[in-house]
């Protein structure tokens, strides 16, 4: 087994997603979409595949040392929208394979209209894990 994060980006440049952002959604399509996430997250559950998971509000900042005796440098809230993070989810998969059909999955979660959104995901293996592969 290999522990994988994803990470759902909230929102991604346009030339990458077209899609109707969040806060225009109706409640009843934010329902759906948070439904889909739990349900996807309880089945991992059942498999022994989920680990964890959690939304981010969209509110941060960037923060870097700035030397010692000085306050932290802060940039933000988030100069670009491509940096915001909405939440990620830690599986634990036999596969690269198994990881990028749940990532797949996942992405297809339902937004407006009960359109899939097609979600870009950021897969990464946790560090000192080698992706296991079938080619």
């Amino acid at each position: 087994m290999a522990k994988y994060l994803m990470l759902k980006h909230y929102k991604m440049a346009p030339e990458y997603m077209q899609y109707t952002p969040m806060e225009e959604w109706t409640p009843g399509e934010v329902d759906a979409h948070i439904g889909y996430m739990n349900d996807f997250a309880a089945r991992l559950k059942e498999t022994g595949e989920f680990v964890d998971s959690q939304a981010l509000s969209p509110e941060g900042s960037f923060v870097r040392f700035d030397g010692e005796g000085r306050p932290p440098v802060t940039d933000g809230p988030f100069p670009e929208t491509k940096d915001l993070i909405a939440g990620w989810m830690v599986i634990d998969v036999e596969s690269y394979d198994r990881a990028l059909e749940l990532a797949g999955e996942l992405s297809a979660a339902p937004g407006a209209g009960g359109e899939p959104i097609r979600e870009w995901l950021e897969l990464r293996p946790f560090m000192g894990v080698t992706p296991c592969t079938t080619d």
